[in-house]
Formats: C-alpha cells, sequence, structure tokens
C-alpha cells in the first residue's frame, strides 16, 4: 500500500506542477512541458526564451563575453546574430513513450545475465555450495534473520548478493539478489506481503555497501581531478554508515537486538577489515587501484565459476544440464518483471521531466540561504535526489556537477561521495519486489528511503569536514 500511494503521489505531483507551467507559466518556455513529457528524449534543446541584454544578470553577460556561452543552473544562453540573447536547456530525461520502450530494453539486456548467474547458482545448489556458505554465516545471520532457518539457501543466496555489491559487481548482484527473493518468498506465509527477512535483505541491499568506488574515480580522472582518489575514504565511511542505518532501522521495527555478540564481533570484524583495506587501497595510485580492483572483483567472479564447475564434478552432477535448467529461470525473472520496471521508471520520468526536481533544489537552497546557513552542499544534491529512482541519471548529475563547478570544487567532491552512498532505492523495489509478485512492501520504502537520508547526511557531513 505504501510504494502504491507514493507511486500515485509522483504521477499527481509531476503533472499538477505541468499543468501550473503550462498554464500560468507557459512563457517561460514551457509552452511544449507536455509534449516533452509525453514524447519528449533526453538530449532534446528546449528553448526557453529570448531577452534583451538588460533582462539578464550581470555575471551571465560577463560569462558570455568570456566564453561566449553561460550556463546557470542548467539553463544555457548564447547570443546570437540579431543581438538577442537565447536561453535554452537539454532535456535530461526521455519522455514516457521512450521510458516504456527503455523498461523493456533494461529487462531484455538482463535476461542474459540472470540466465548466466541462475544457471551457476543452480549447478552450486545441487553441488551443496550454497548449503556450505550458508552454514558458514549461518551464525551472524541468523540473528538478523530470525526467520530463515538456519542452512536456509536464501542464506548463501544474500551472501552472494552482498559479496557482488561489496566488489561493485551490479550485474552479478541483480542476479543474485533476486536468487535471494525467490529464496525468501518460499518462506513467506502471504505471498503478495514483504516478510521481515525480505524487508531486511533489500533496505541491507539497498544501502549499497560497496568497498571501491572504482567508477566515480574513473569519472574523477576523466574530469581532471588533481587527486581523483580524495573521496575514496569518504564514500567507504558514508556507504558503511548507510548500511548500518539500515541495519538498526529495520532491527528496531522487527525488534531485533542488534547488541548481541554475535551480531557485534561479525559487525565490528567487517568494519576492521574495511578499515585495514582501506589502508592499504589508499597508498596505491589511480591505477595501481584500478588494476586491483579490477583483479579483484572479475578475477573472484572466474573463481567462482570454475569453483562452482569443480564441485558439481565432484559430486557427480550433470552440470551442464544443472546450468540449463536454473537458466531457463533467468527469462522468465526477466519477462516478470516488466510490469513493475515500466510502471517505476514512468512515473521517474514525468517527475524529472516536469522539472519537479528543479523545484525542490531550488526550494531547498532558498531556504538554507534565508536562514544564511552555507549552501554550497545544495550544488551537489541532484545526485542524492536523482540517486534513489536512477542510477545512470545520477551518475549523469555527479558528471554534469563535475562539469559545471570543477571536478576539485565542494559540489563537484560532494556529487561524487552522494553518488557512491546509496542505491537506486525505488530501481531495486520494482525489479526484486516485481520478481516475486509481491505487492505490499509494507514499510520496506520508508526504510530505504530512511537510510538514504542518513548516507546523504553523513556524506555532507564528510564532505565539510574532509573539503570544507
Amino acid at each position: 500500500m505504501a510504494l502504491s500511494r507514493i507511486w500515485s503521489a509522483f504521477i499527481i505531483i509531476a503533472i499538477g506542477l505541468a499543468c501550473i507551467k503550462g498554464f500560468v507559466f507557459s512563457e517561460n518556455g514551457n509552452k511544449n512541458i507536455f509534449t516533452n513529457m509525453v514524447i519528449g528524449k533526453a538530449g532534446d534543446t528546449i528553448k526557453i526564451r529570448t531577452q534583451d541584454s538588460a533582462m539578464l544578470d550581470a555575471r551571465i553577460l560577463a560569462n558570455i563575453s568570456v566564453k561566449k556561452i553561460d550556463t546557470t543552473n542548467g539553463i544555457s544562453t548564447f547570443k546570437n546574430g540579431s543581438g538577442k540573447y537565447v536561453s535554452y536547456k537539454i532535456q535530461t530525461a526521455n519522455g514516457v513513450v521512450d521510458t516504456c520502450k527503455s523498461a523493456v530494453e533494461l529487462c531484455i539486456g538482463l535476461i542474459g545475465l540472470l540466465a548466466l548467474f541462475m544457471g551457476f547458482l543452480a549447478i552450486a545448489e545441487q553441488a551443496g555450495g550454497i548449503n556450505l556458505l550458508s552454514r558458514i554465516i549461518g551464525p551472524f545471520f541468523s540473528k538478523i534473520f530470525p526467520d530463515v532457518p538456519k542452512g536456509h539457501p536464501a542464506v548463501g543466496h544474500m551472501m552472494m548478493n552482498f559479496s557482488a555489491n561489496l566488489l561493485g559487481l551490479d550485474n552479478a548482484a541483480t542476479p543474485f539478489g533476486i536468487k535471494a527473493m525467490e529464496s525468501l518468498q518460499t518462506l513467506n506465509p502471504n505471498k503478495d506481503t514483504a516478510s521481515n527477512a525480505q524487508i531486511m535483505f533489500l533496505c541491507l541491499h539497498a544501502s549499497g555497501l560497496t568497498l571501491i568506488p572504482v567508477s566515480i574515480i574513473a569519472l574523477r580522472a576523466s574530469a581532471k581531478a588533481t587527486n581523483p582518489l580524495d573521496i575514496f575514504i569518504p564514500c567507504m565511511i558514508a556507504t558503511f554508515v548507510a548500511t548500518i542505518a539500515a541495519m538498526l532501522i529495520v532491527s528496531i521495527k522487527q525488534k531485533i537486538n542488534v547488541f548481541q555478540p554475535t551480531i557485534l564481533w561479525w559487525v565490528g570484524s567487517i568494519a576492521a577489515i574495511i578499515s585495514l583495506l582501506m589502508v592499504y587501497l589508499k597508498s596505491l595510485d589511480a591505477d595501481s587501484l584500478q588494476f586491483f580492483s579490477g583483479a579483484l572483483s572479475n578475477g573472484l567472479i572466474l573463481l567462482i565459476f570454475i569453483m562452482i564447475i569443480l564441485g558439481g564434478i565432484y559430486k557427480k552432477i550433470d552440470v551442464f544440464d544443472a546450468f540449463i535448467s536454473g537458466a531457463k529461470g533467468g527469462f522468465e525473472t526477466a519477462v516478470r518483471i516488466i510490469p513493475y520496471l515500466v510502471g517505476m521508471l514512468v512515473a521517474i520520468s514525468l517527475l524529472r521531466t516536469s522539472g519537479t526536481f528543479d523545484v525542490v533544489i531550488d526550494s531547498i537552497k532558498s531556504m538554507f540561504a534565508a536562514i544564511g546557513a552555507d549552501t554550497r552542499f545544495v550544488d551537489g544534491l541532484p545526485t542524492a535526489l536523482v540517486k534513489p529512482f536512477s542510477g545512470g541519471a545520477a551518475r549523469g548529475m555527479m558528471v554534469d556537477t563535475m562539469k559545471t563547478y570543477g571536478a576539485d570544487s565542494f559540489a563537484g567532491r560532494l556529487s561524487c561521495i552522494l553518488q557512491g552512498s546509496s542505491d537506486t532505492t525505488f530501481y531495486v523495489i520494482a525489479v526484486y519486489f516485481g520478481a516475486v509478485a509481491v505487492k505490499n512492501t509494507r514499510y520496506a520504502v520508508g526504510a530505504m528511503l530512511l537510510a538514504d537520508l542518513v548516507g546523504i547526511l553523513t556524506a555532507i557531513a564528510l564532505c565539510y569536514f574532509f573539503f570544507g
């Protein structure tokens, strides 16, 4: 019910704001807003207005005289051959029609990966590998997932998902996560309502704990950052805090005692290992870090593949037949999540193309400016606001922020830390709950967004501490 209300609110707010812009403020470049929302494409040029120099801010005029074009607050302005100043902006998201196509294409693109990893998981299950992993991690998981029996395959699937996330292997994390949700669904007495275990799993997953933000570092390097690695430690701390916050939020709701010795020992051990690894990775240069990350993550995937095959051969099972049996489920799962993904991505598209995000950002900036507070952090917030809806859009926001303000600016660094401090909450909800046809998500959305908020606030605080 909560997800239904949020989804409905997204659509109502977006269309309501578009109506106000289109009918009340149509002269401010909003005449075609309804067309842009329905059939517009990302990258389209949207003309806002043509005006005289007397109507422009002096800073904009100064920038145009030097750079020939000014880009302020996402609006570009240049002087045309008639001496007039033309302002325009680029549409940042597809309209409804192309978003529907993109959702289906995204699901089709997932078919191969889902088939591959679910095929190998089927071999691992028949060979007993998942049960072995479940027994190893069982003492810890039995405390935070009390409804999951010890040794249940879901424990191994969740561990595989968390490990893939930790190494930044998004492609592998999704199939493992879907398999974990399917395993947890077998324990769920009410199939259309999210269980406690499913909510805990998704909240931990959506907190986005990642060891090495390689893609962010690479984008900072391409943006000519003086030290592309300077956001590494803040990113790691922010995402770890968000993960702990997710565990605490759900634990309080589910009345789980997190101060049990087993939980404290595991969390403390993980924190210690991450800290030691951070110290080592901090000593590496950008090229060495990228090599280490690639060798660790991709090498580990290949190691898992060979271990699963060898385990299957040792157990004398029909390895290829097991793979085919599991891979068939990948296709079925990809098709099953299409309606959920279309619905969620269309709502997100309407929010973006209607300018709702711009209104929120401008309101926050005005509010903090009114009380005399530092407003530098607001310029980096678009990444945080978009991240729960779309990882690709958030990445684009991060790149745009670095391009606009500079890779070494406060806003540029903050956008990078925000990009690495959480995951795509609503995408995760649509894909993972859609895979098991759960309609009532209970308090999952609220818990995940609250954990995202903790990650955002932590990222802002860390940016001021390290770079403020």
